[in-house]
């Protein structure tokens, strides 16, 4: 009996020990924020990393950064969060490779009591309320806007004449699509302006390559292009100094990333729209640590937008 008691009385020591020992790592670690990104293989990503990062160090806050190779790639992005909840993460932010494929994510982050930030490209609204999906808030800039920036400065340096080609972001993911959508409304008051191709070239450069070289093919005379994101852009400017064609064409991109700033010092592109990624990331961080403790945050956080040209480089050097 006396064994017994003694089997029973060091059981009860251990596990009182290995309990101490949980609460004690989880004193030292303390809360996790994820951040999930699209991909790392963008320098706009890599940006919106540095960001996080450092905020969180301002904070003193764990954060945990992961990705899928590819933009693309929803799949990925869709086992990586179900991987950090199964962590017990406290707080999960992300930047959704796809605006519909996210929600069942966001709902199983729901079911788990770990509340959700999204950055940078909006969940598709009506898809998220039909599902009983909820969002804390959304950090990101205007893209709607940047693209009617985009077609302003197309229509000025044209003279309101010419044709005009487009590569889109991935077709149904509301980053590409509200920038295309601001883009049309400026454009498609001057009839002068003819807009002889738009094709999706998925984000990646050397599809923006591919894809432009076709069209230049196609249509000889095209005067501008505007591109989605910076990498797609470069992947034309790299098609058209091929061609022969550096300088005849007009070349505007989005995001502002460093190869485009130097592309526009360079005078291969025109200008890009700048969404400063890095302020994204430190917000996210900033309002995942609000989050943590249990303050109100708003439904909507903006970023600025600007437009980036040589001038405005050159000015700031």
């Amino acid at each position: 009996m006396s064994s017994i008691k003694n089997i029973l009385f060091i059981s009860m020591i251990l596990i009182f020990s290995i309990a101490c020992q949980r609460n004690a790592d989880q004193q030292k670690n303390g809360p996790s924020v994820a951040l999930v990104l699209k991909t790392l293989n963008n320098p706009y990503f890599m940006d919106m990393q540095g960001g996080a990062e450092e905020e969180a160090r301002k904070l003193n806050l764990n954060l945990v950064i992961q990705a899928a190779e590819r933009e693309v790639d929803v799949e990925k992005q869709m086992q990586i969060i179900e991987n950090l909840i199964q962590t017990r993460i406290d707080v999960l932010c992300v930047t959704p490779s796809g605006s519909k494929e996210i929600i069942p994510a966001i709902i199983k982050a729901n079911k788990a009591n770990i509340p959700v930030i999204v950055l940078d490209t909006r969940v598709d609204q009506d898809a998220l309320e039909a599902s009983g999906g909820k969002i804390r808030t959304f950090i990101g800039s205007d893209n709607y806007e940047g693209g009617r920036l985009a077609g302003s400065y197309i229509a000025e340096k044209l003279q309101q004449k010419g044709e005009v080609a487009i590569l889109e972001g991935i077709p149904g993911h509301e980053t590409g699509d509200e920038r295309l959508r601001g883009f049309h409304q400026v454009i498609d008051q001057y009839p002068a302006i003819r807009i002889v191709s738009s094709q999706t070239a998925n984000w990646e450069r050397d599809q923006g390559f591919n894809v432009f070289q076709n069209m230049m093919q196609s249509f000889p005379d095209i005067k501008a292009l505007f591109a989605c994101n910076d990498m797609m852009a470069l992947g034309a400017i790299e098609a058209i100094e091929l061609a022969g064609k550096t300088g005849d064409i007009i070349v505007i991109g989005f995001d502002a990333i460093k190869d485009a700033r130097q592309a526009i010092l360079k005078g291969t592109m025109e200008a890009s729209v700048a969404q400063h990624p890095g302020e994204m990331g430190r917000l996210a961080v900033q309002y995942a640590e609000k989050l943590l403790k249990n303050e109100t945050i708003p439904a909507n956080i903006s970023v600025s937008i600007d437009m980036v040209t040589k001038d405005v480089l050159q000015s700031s050097q």
